[in-house]
Parts: structure tokens; C-alpha cells; sequence
């Protein structure tokens, strides 16, 4: 049984029935989303200060980057912008990387290009996800230096729960956890196109395609509880205002 006062110590109100829902949806084995956390947990070697977090993010502009089509287009624009949080999705690691930028914030679940994420986990806070399908790479995080780890389930030891599914809207969930002033989506499309920084290796392209529909159902169910400015570059998704790249530098003068 899920109790949900301890996950309201960590995540939004209500998202324990969320979990439940996307366990059903997907077909997930909720026993192997434990075990993989208690995997997770065993290589992390300390517990990560919170607080650590909350000052790059808390009452800042933070710029969330997605792996979505749009992200090649959006990186003249997002290099402009020195100084500001930047929390990047797994695979969007990688051009970043060759638009000599650095994530403040990674947040993967380790399927993207490992040789990105190590690269930039030199300086990046990681946020490790742990799901029943990642068991095998889950060592990779004990050469992270800088490493928290997540569960969609109860939060315990050194495994938190900030709330999401997929790297894209944990991203988001995360930015709003910590008390974001705005939160700025990049490259974070939830269409039908997969785009070319999105996975690395074979993948499902159905699968994809669900869970990327499910993870925008998801930030609409967050933005309705959410009191954080919320925009967006690419498609609509309710609860967030739609903003051109053009315009980028007068919203975060505002």
C-alpha cells in the first residue's frame, strides 16, 4: 500500500494517484520500480544536500531543455542566455555539449549518450532516475560526482521523489518542487516526431510517442497546482503560455 503522507514530504499533493495510474496505463511491475530504487540507493555513496538545489533554482528564471525536434532550432537563442539555471533532459545533454554549454542540472534515467553525461556529470548536479527497466545501468551513477537519485514511488535513504514520469516533465516538476519564479520549456514538443537527441540506440517509437503523450497530460495536472510562471517555446500545453524564442529576452528582463 502506497501511504501518502510520505509522499507529500517530497512530491506535489496527489501524486501518489498519478503514480498508481501510470503503473496501470503502462503495465509496469510496481515491485521491480522498488527493487530498482533500493538498487540505486545502495550506489549512491552520500546523501545529497538539498539545499544545494534549492539555490539554484529557488525564485530564479530556470530554463527547462527537452530532446523534442525543436531543440536544434532553440540553441542560437538558449547560448544568449549566461548565467540563468539551465536543467537539461537526459539526451538534450549532448547538444548542449556541442553548443559548449553545461547543464547546471541533468536529469536522466540513463538512456541517453552515456559519453555526454559523464562528461558534463564533472560539473552537473545528476538526477538518476530508477525504473524497472534501467536496473543494468544504474552502476554508471557511482561515477557521477555530484548525484541524486528518484523514484516515482515512496521516497527513502538517498532516493527522493520530486514527482514526473519521463526525463522531459521530471525536469518541470522538479524546477516547480524548489520554487522556481519561472519556468521556460525548451525543445520540449510532445508531438508525433521523435527528435534526433531524444534516445540513443533502438527504441520503441509507439512507446515513445505514449509516453510523451502521457508526460503533457502530466504538466497540465501540474500546471492547475502550480503558482510558477509557466511558458512555453513549442507546442501549447494548457496552464503554460506560449512564447516565441524572439521573445525570450523581455520575459526574463520582466
Amino acid at each position: 500500500m502506497i501511504n501518502p503522507d510520505t509522499f507529500r514530504l517530497m512530491t506535489v499533493d496527489g501524486w501518489q494517484q498519478k503514480y498508481l495510474e501510470i503503473l496501470k496505463e503502462f503495465n509496469y511491475d510496481r515491485s521491480r520500480e522498488i527493487k530498482s530504487a533500493k538498487i540505486l540507493n545502495s550506489f549512491l555513496k552520500n546523501k545529497f544536500e538539498m539545499n544545494v538545489l534549492e539555490r539554484k533554482i529557488r525564485n530564479k528564471t530556470v530554463f527547462v531543455i527537452g530532446a523534442g525536434p525543436s531543440l536544434s532550432r532553440s540553441l542560437t537563442y538558449l547560448k544568449k542566455f549566461k548565467g540563468f539555471t539551465k536543467i537539461v533532459a537526459d539526451g538534450a545533454t549532448q547538444a548542449m555539449l556541442e553548443n559548449n554549454m553545461i547543464p547546471d542540472i541533468i536529469v536522466t534515467d540513463l538512456d541517453g549518450n552515456m559519453e555526454s553525461l559523464r562528461k558534463s556529470s564533472e560539473k552537473s548536479i545528476m538526477i538518476v532516475h530508477s525504473h524497472g527497466d534501467n536496473m543494468r545501468k544504474l552502476p554508471y551513477a557511482v561515477s557521477f560526482r555530484y548525484c541524486i537519485g528518484t523514484t516515482e514511488d515512496q521516497p527513502f535513504g538517498k532516493i527522493r521523489n520530486f514527482g514526473g514520469f519521463t526525463d522531459g516533465d521530471r525536469c518541470v516538476f522538479l524546477a516547480n518542487h524548489f520554487g522556481a519564479s519561472k519556468i521556460i520549456l525548451i525543445g520540449m514538443d510532445f508531438g508525433t516526431q521523435v527528435g534526433k537527441y531524444s534516445k540513443d540506440g533502438v527504441y520503441n517509437r509507439f512507446v515513445k510517442i505514449k509516453k510523451m503523450k502521457k508526460a503533457k497530460s502530466l504538466l497540465e495536472w501540474l500546471a492547475s497546482k502550480s503558482n510558477v510562471d509557466l511558458y512555453t517555446t513549442s507546442q501549447s500545453i494548457a496552464g503554460f503560455k506560449n512564447i516565441k524564442l524572439t521573445d525570450l529576452q523581455r520575459l526574463v528582463r520582466r
